[in-house]
């Protein structure tokens, strides 16, 4: 669409298959030696930054590991980590030889705790809770010691069950008060003379047993689900711990996260559009994807219990209960056009067999949206961007530049004067997309430069001379919004193009990754799918020289939000690239008659004049105090009296959800239409629509944009220029 940069990834990708790697042979049989054979021969090769591997590389994987494999402390013994200490400063050499000895030892003794904790928290929870004693639970992790022995390990597993279930006891007896004091009782508890008498009998006693039941079950399912995990699985933590060590963003894909990886990026998939889940041994619908093959066949609900699948080519189906979810969603998907026969078991107990003919489910939330909203006899409007997704197999599929450019056309139709475009929460994707957006709004020029180690740089560019919008324009970020979204933000802004509304700064993700597929590199593979790898090979770069990396984009109206006060960004993760600068490219500031200087003034001058943002800053701020919290009484008067100055501070919030705007959202004409049809998709922009009329965010990007079109009239008369 915009220059040639939508065949840079690809050209990337043959040249590291067709020239990099040919002149090494993967092949051992052992698929986890191979796997770092590969993945240590990759990072090495390609990253952006690469690593030595030495002791201090293989402290930090170490540590890193250990806390990712037992975070709350409870599995491992002092002891067991006094055994590990002997490999501290051994990874590194264990990975030059496709040594598995450390991985197998840590592997093999986790297992064994696992299973031993099962019994232990079993144990612990067949007994009542004291809630008179006076004693604290410490919440601080990382300052906890290993424990000793097995008294120890049993005295912290008891803390912490008493910590999970007290919650559940104090909302059960919360639940029977309120139920008391209101009477709310069904109607044939009503009719009984003893109604009150028989809702009293449930004692204390009977809530706390209730509440250490539910503790148990909660448990039950996490343990069903580390059951489910195989070795594969085990491995490719350790992987990721030795990956992340080279930057935040690389990473290693098994086989099944690389799928859902490319739903994710793709926002589709081939298969019958149901989300599942297990619940016990049991394969359970939980949603129907709005437009699927399941939602439109009208068979399949959610809560039916899928317990066979058949393909069509297969005399016999395959039982799926008790086996793993990763593995039967495998049996469900399949190609588009084949027909899968289900058998189950329905939410009225009656078991079923239904056909669905696969197709392609596209993940609606993954789109962009668009809205209108009338302001002063004024049209504007707002777009909503998730992520910059994009079919790396076609990119003349789907993507979020040929989508937002079908919905500003629209937005146009309807009489559009100023667009809202919203990029909070997203945290990127494609760069090949954003660069096609920025091309939207812009005459011609550069986007964004990119740095590759030892290679000059290179300027992509938009070099496309249509522009599809050269009206007033507001873009919206918080602190999640990251890497394309940044390059967006920052080009607009570098262009003068836009106004950048919300938090201080953006996420801070200023590097390129590519995903690569590992059995690429493997000849004659009888391993099976060796998954892939996530690795960064560059950095971005603002047009004006700066970087991203860590800093983010600096809003031209600063805003409060709730992930104000809260570490999310890069400069808090664990080993992130360092920020730097290069040379600025010749760039031209967006000529039209705006007055962004004034606007933005303007814009300052009513935030901070804003109740609803200082209760916004209030609640922020609150949120961080309970965030930071580590210690919690376990005696249950000291934990009710804690709750109630909670909750009597969480009271002055609720003000937040009451905050409404006189604005009114509509959808777009082809949007109405789909609805007719589709009740879960007219609900769905229902609820966006109420969420829109209730944020003060969009509604000061809805002033800002009248601002712009009030001074774009005046200095365009001025000039002479005519609307």
């Amino acid at each position: 669409m915009k220059g040639n940069y939508k065949f840079l990834l690809l050209a990337l990708l043959i040249a590291f298959a067709s020239c990099s790697f040919t002149n090494k042979t993967f092949d051992n049989p052992d698929k986890d030696k191979l796997l770092i054979q590969l993945i240590t021969y990759l990072l090495d090769q390609g990253h952006f930054d690469p690593q030595e591997l030495n002791d201090e590389f293989s402290a930090s994987v170490f540590d890193d590991y250990l806390i990712q494999l037992d975070p709350l402390k409870r599995y491992f013994y002092a002891s067991d980590i006094e055994e590990f200490q002997a490999y501290k400063n051994e990874i590194d050499d264990q990975l030059q030889s496709y040594d598995l000895t450390f991985f197998n030892l840590t592997h093999q003794r986790l297992l064994e705790r696992i299973e031993e904790s099962k019994k232990l928290y079993t144990e612990i929870l067949e007994k009542p809770f004291d809630y008179s004693k006076d004693e604290t639970f410490v919440a601080d992790y990382e300052a906890l010691d290993y424990v000793k022995n097995k008294r120890e390990m049993k005295e912290r597993w008891r803390q912490q069950l008493k910590f999970s279930s007290i919650a559940n006891y104090d909302a059960a007896l919360e639940e029977r008060n309120s139920d008391l004091s209101s009477n709310n009782l069904p109607e044939s508890v009503f009719n009984e003379d003893t109604a009150t008498e028989k809702l009293e009998k449930k004692s204390e006693k009977e809530i706390e047993s209730e509440a250490r039941l539910e503790t148990k079950q909660s448990l039950d399912d996490l343990y069903d689900f580390i059951k489910d995990r195989r070795r594969e699985d085990w491995f490719a933590v350790y992987m990721n711990a030795i990956v992340n060590e080279f930057d935040p963003h690389t990473a290693y894909y098994a086989p099944e996260d690389k799928d859902r990886f490319d739903v994710a990026i793709s926002g589709n998939f081939e298969g019958i559009g149901a989300r599942l889940q297990k619940r016990r041994n049991a394969i359970v619908v939980t949603e129907l994807i709005s437009g699927g093959p399941a939602w439109r066949a009208n068979e399949l609900e959610v809560g039916d219990h899928i317990l066979k699948v058949k393909q069509e080519d297969e005399e016999e189906p395959v039982n799926v209960v008790g086996m793993r979810l990763d593995d039967a969603i495998k049996f469900i998907k399949g190609p588009k056009g084949t027909v899968v026969t289900l058998t189950l078991k329905k939410v009225d107990g009656t078991t079923q067999d239904i056909n669905i003919t696969r197709d392609v489910v596209e993940i609606e939330e993954t789109y962009a949206k668009s809205s209108t909203v009338d302001k002063d006899g004024k049209t504007f409007g707002v777009i909503n961007l998730p992520k910059f997704y994009i079919n790396f197999e076609d990119y003349n599929k789907r993507n979020a530049a040929s989508d937002i450019k079908k919905e500003v056309i629209r937005l146009k139709e309807q009489g559009m004067e100023g667009l809202v475009l919203d990029l909070r929460n997203n945290g990127g994707g494609s760069l090949q997309t954003v660069v096609d957006i920025v091309g939207l709004f812009i005459e011609d020029g550069p986007v964004v430069q990119v740095k590759t180690t030892g290679e000059p740089k290179e300027v992509l560019k938009d070099e496309d001379k249509s522009i599809i919008w050269d009206g007033p324009l507001v873009i919206l970020v918080n602190e999640l919004s990251a890497s394309a979204s940044e390059i967006l933000a920052a080009a607009m802004q570098d262009y003068k193009r836009g106004i950048v509304i919300g938090s201080k700064q953006t996420y801070g993700k200023g590097t390129v990754q590519i995903v690569f597929d590992l059995n690429r590199m493997v000849r004659n593979n009888s391993n099976g799918d060796m998954g892939a790898l996530r690795f960064t090979t560059q950095k971005f770069y603002r047009i004006n020289g700066g970087s991203t990396q860590l800093e983010g984009v600096k809003s031209d109206v600063v805003v409060p939000d709730r992930y104000s006060y809260i570490d999310i960004g890069e400069k808090d993760q664990e080993n992130p690239l360092p920020w730097d600068k290069i040379d600025a490219v010749d760039y031209e500031y967006w000529d039209k008659y705006f007055d962004y200087e004034a606007t933005i003034e303007k814009s300052k001058a009513r935030m901070a004049a804003n109740d609803q943002l200082k209760l916004i800053d209030e609640n922020a701020q609150w949120v961080k105090r309970m965030r930071d919290r580590e210690v919690f009484s376990l005696n249950y008067d000291d934990y009710k009296k804690e709750m109630e100055v909670n909750e009597e501070e969480a009271r002055r919030f609720e003000k937040l959800s009451e905050y409404k705007t006189d604005l009114t959202f509509k959808s777009l004409p082809y949007e109405v239409q789909l609805m007719e049809k589709d009740s879960i998709l007219k609900e769905k922009r229902r609820r966006w629509h109420v969420n829109l009329s209730k944020d003060v965010y969009i509604e000061e990007a809805l002033n800002v944009l009248q601002d712009l079109k009030m001074t774009y009239s005046i200095k365009g008369k001025m000039a002479g220029v005519k609307e």
